[in-house]
């Protein structure tokens, strides 16, 4: 279970009395996720029913100075019918709060299940509810940097070093080569604006086909729209069971994007790269939590050689796909 510290019942019941969202009910731990401690939430006020909250506290990888933006954004999106949870304000309008040094927030629970397996109409979905956030996004006020851009990856690699990445798989070293390629691509001329960056299958909620939440924002930033397709494409697009590329699913992902948006050419014609680079991210990010998650952390590694086969499909045929 990704709890990386444990709140008492008595310490979330005082937290959530700081919000107009009635009384705590229950509180359980969620397991998803790696870089921060969830629980779902459950409050009723007087004469109400019950409702459902998502609170986080922020335990890696984020810095305070982040949270107006990736908080800002929730509600920029949520505000323009995007499906994305809003933020719970406190009662003093705070979209944060601190609790023993470490950032909360109280997020918009929305319904809906995430797909393991999810089928051509699915990806479809996720790919046209991604053109909306991009669209939507443009003029949102504030701006991040990426830092998990591709020179971020290749830094990641290289502090892990050949012998730990070789104890992970014996064939891990040999990426740091093409990280370091991708480091060199200019993707200055692309368009560019607010985009989620980590849009998983376990950061989508889904009804049947229809998309009901995108969430877990937190490595949204100021970047390429072409990366952040790339990066879906690469987390929807590959049977969970074999790895393999899933032709279908990844045709329908990608036309239903540019129903809503169109590539430019340069992104076409970048795309390939592109996508090695945005596989090459989750190989270094895997690697990188493999030796940091602490022992006693109830959180489960990924396995980083996932990510290594679905660059080596890029580095075969990703400049087919948008062709």
């Amino acid at each position: 279970m990704a709890v990386y510290t444990h709140l008492g019942a008595e310490e979330l019941a005082r937290l959530i009395e700081e919000y107009d969202v009635g009384a705590l009910v229950s509180a359980k731990g969620i397991a998803e996720g790696v870089s921060n401690s969830n629980w779902l939430v459950e409050t009723a006020g007087a004469g109400e029913g019950p409702r459902r909250f998502i609170l986080t506290m922020y335990e890696r990888r984020i810095d305070l100075g982040d949270l107006p933006y990736f908080l800002g954004l929730l509600d920029h999106l949520s505000a323009r019918e995007c499906p994305v949870p809003r933020t719970i304000h406190d009662r003093s309008g705070a979209a944060y709060r601190m609790e023993r040094g470490k950032a909360l927030a109280l997020i918009e629970y929305l319904p809906g299940v995430s797909p393991t397996r999810p089928s051509p109409a699915q990806a479809a979905a996720v790919g046209e509810a991604l053109g909306r956030v991009h669209i939507e996004g443009r003029d949102f006020a504030l701006t991040r940097a990426n830092t998990m851009g591709f020179a971020d990856n290749l830094a990641a690699l290289e502090a892990c070093g050949k012998d730990a990445l070789g104890a992970i798989h014996p064939e891990l070293p040999a990426i740091v080569a093409p990280a370091r390629e991708a480091a060199g691509l200019d993707l200055s001329g692309l368009p560019r604006a607010n985009i989620h960056a980590d849009l998983f299958p376990d950061n989508v909620l889904m009804l049947d086909e229809a998309v009901t939440g995108m969430i877990d924002f937190y490595f949204a930033c100021t970047d390429c729209l072409a990366l952040d397709l790339a990066t879906t494409h690469a987390a929807w697009c590959f049977d969970a069971d074999t790895n393999a590329y899933d032709e279908s699913r990844g045709e329908a992902l990608l036309s239903a994007y540019r129903r809503v948006r169109p590539l430019e050419e340069a992104e076409r014609r970048l795309f390939g790269p592109i996508a090695q680079g945005a596989a090459l991210r989750f190989v270094a990010s895997r690697a990188e939590d493999w030796h940091e998650t602490p022992g006693d952390a109830l959180v489960t590694r990924k396995d980083p050689m996932q990510f290594v086969r679905r660059w080596r499909f890029y580095a075969e045929h990703g400049d087919d796909l948008v062709a």
